[in-house]
This record gives structure tokens, C-alpha cells and sequence, in this order.
């Protein structure tokens, strides 16, 4: 089939006139009228009422035209993808992540990301509130653990596993320790910027599970923050493990229970409602896929 037929079609009906359609498409009123005929006689449907004065869709074409807007809207966003595929990212990529994820990975894709391409500056947020991206002035935002449910489009990039660690010298006091419901009792530091800082959901295979609600002696806003009081033995926390894998296998840390498993989250790419992506969005994506996947 011929979609150029479609686009005959659906300007027809818009325009409500072969005449105005035609200048709408800067085509002759013959070709367009011829067309649409074509484009009915392949269908063997007619799509038009046709009268001195207007020109109506019939019910067959009135659903149609509903799916020709469609194919045709679909079609312009792929070649507009394209064209931006072929260009070199230009202009201000404004970004918004999480203070742990963006500056234990965010960050460096960012200055990996500026030193090839040149023509492209970044406006980095890191803050662990979540920001307004209907506003226009954020192109994409990096969201770690569960999203809500909104009318924003996400794309998930990578997961992490939470984990319960502590210094090591809190998990010389509790090495005996083998079930979760005993930590209740210890020193405990709540990350204020998660949903329910308290509550520690704990499982074991496939049958054993544990709900366990901490004490906190300590309640900090950032998770930055919460690492750096477990490191200075402030208490147990539950911590990323894309923030914590150093201080884990330097020994600064400790894996408290490594037997009982905490649930894993997302790692997902947040953007405004649109028709298609800039360049600079899905290249600056591109790379932090990549180094997702090392």
C-alpha cells in the first residue's frame, strides 16, 4: 500500500474539502481525489461521502482515518529518530538524579559524556527528592528503587541489591546473631529519604521471609550521609550496593547476614511525555547503559 495515500486521506478528512487538502499538501485537488479513489478501491470500502459542499467520512472511514493518524505520526517520529541518530548531540542536557547514584555513577558517564561530545554542556541536580519534570526545564531524570505509577515514560537501565552492613566492628558484636528479628535491638541508622526508613523486609530462599522494624538511633536525610555514619560506627544501615562495593571489599565495611536477602530495586530513566527523544537524551542514555552493564 501506498502511504502517501494515507496522508491524502487523513488531510481530506481534517480539511473536511479535497480543495483544502490539496493546499495543505501543496499538491493539485486531481491527484488528491484521484488518490483517495485508489486508495478505496484497493480497500474495496468507501471512505468518503462526497457532496457539493463537504466531504464527510463514512463510519469504515471515520475508524481509518483514526489509524492513519496513527501509522502517519508513527512514521514522523521515526524518521525525526533518525535524523537525530545521525547528529552530533548538541545544546544544555539538564538532568536530576539521586545524591548516591549520581555521584557514585552519574557523574562520571557526565564527564565521560562532555569529553566526546564538546558541543554539549550538563546541568546536573543531584538531590534525593523527586523533582517536577512536566515544568520543561529537566530532559531526564534517573530514579533508583520502585517507581510510582504516572504519566511519565521510564525505561529501565539496570537494578541494585539493597544491603544490610555495618563497621566492622558492630558486626564483631552481632557475628552470633543468624536471624533478622534479633537486629531489632541494635544501634540502627534510618535513611529519611527512603518511603519507610524503618521497615526491613528480609528473605531466605524461596519459603523463609522476615519483617523486621528497626530502632533508630540515628536519622539522616541523604544516603551519602547514612554511609558515612556506618563508617564511622554509628550503627547498622541498609545500604546500595552500587555504593558500597569499595568500602565492602577494602575490608571498611561489613556484610551484616550476607545469608538473608533484602528485595532489589530498579535503576530506571525517567523523561516528560514526548514525541521522540533529542539526540543528547539518548546518547547520554546510551553511555550510562553502558556502564551499567560493566
Amino acid at each position: 500500500m501506498n502511504l502517501n495515500r494515507l496522508a491524502y486521506f487523513a488531510a481530506v478528512v481534517d480539511t473536511g474539502s479535497f480543495t483544502r487538502a490539496a493546499e495543505r499538501l501543496g499538491i493539485t485537488k486531481a491527484v488528491v481525489s484521484q488518490q483517495v479513489t485508489q486508495l478505496e478501491q484497493e480497500l474495496r470500502t468507501s471512505l468518503l461521502v462526497r457532496t457539493t459542499r463537504r466531504v464527510h467520512p463514512t463510519e469504515a472511514g471515520r475508524m481509518f482515518h483514526a489509524r492513519c493518524v496513527m501509522i502517519l505520526r508513527e512514521a514522523e517520529d521515526a524518521f525525526n529518530e533518525l535524523a537525530q541518530a545521525a547528529a552530533e548531540p548538541t545544546g544544555t542536557l539538564r538532568i536530576t538524579a539521586p545524591n548516591d547514584y549520581g555521584i557514585a555513577v552519574v557523574v562520571p558517564v557526565v564527564t565521560a559524556f562532555t569529553a566526546r561530545y564538546p558541543r554539549c554542556r550538563v546541568e546536573q541536580t543531584l538531590s534525593d527528592q523527586t523533582m517536577d519534570l512536566t515544568s520543561g526545564k529537566i530532559d531526564m531524570a534517573i530514579r533508583v528503587g520502585w517507581l510510582a505509577d504516572s504519566s511519565l515514560q521510564a525505561r529501565k537501565i539496570g537494578s541494585f541489591q539493597q544491603l544490610l552492613v555495618s563497621a566492622p566492628a558492630i558486626a564483631d558484636r552481632i557475628a552470633a546473631t543468624h536471624d533478622p528479628k534479633d537486629l531489632a535491638a541494635m544501634p540502627f541508622i534510618a535513611n529519611m529519604a527512603l518511603r519507610e526508613p524503618l521497615l526491613c523486609q528480609f528473605s531466605r530462599g524461596d519459603l523463609e521471609r522476615r519483617t523486621v522494624r528497626m530502632q533508630a538511633s540515628i536519622a539522616i536525610d541523604t544516603t551519602p550521609g547514612v554511609l558515612a555514619a556506618v563508617k564511622a560506627g554509628g550503627g547498622l544501615s541498609v545500604l546500595p550496593d552500587f555504593l558500597v562495593a569499595e568500602d565492602l571489599a577494602s575490608g571498611r565495611l561489613s556484610h551484616v547476614l550476607p545469608e538473608w536477602q533484602l528485595p532489589s530495586g530498579g535503576i530506571y530513566t525517567v523523561y516528560p511525555a514526548a514525541q521522540f527523544r533529542p539526540r543528547k537524551v539518548t546518547a547520554f542514555v546510551e553511555m550510562l547503559m553502558a556502564a551499567e552493564r560493566k
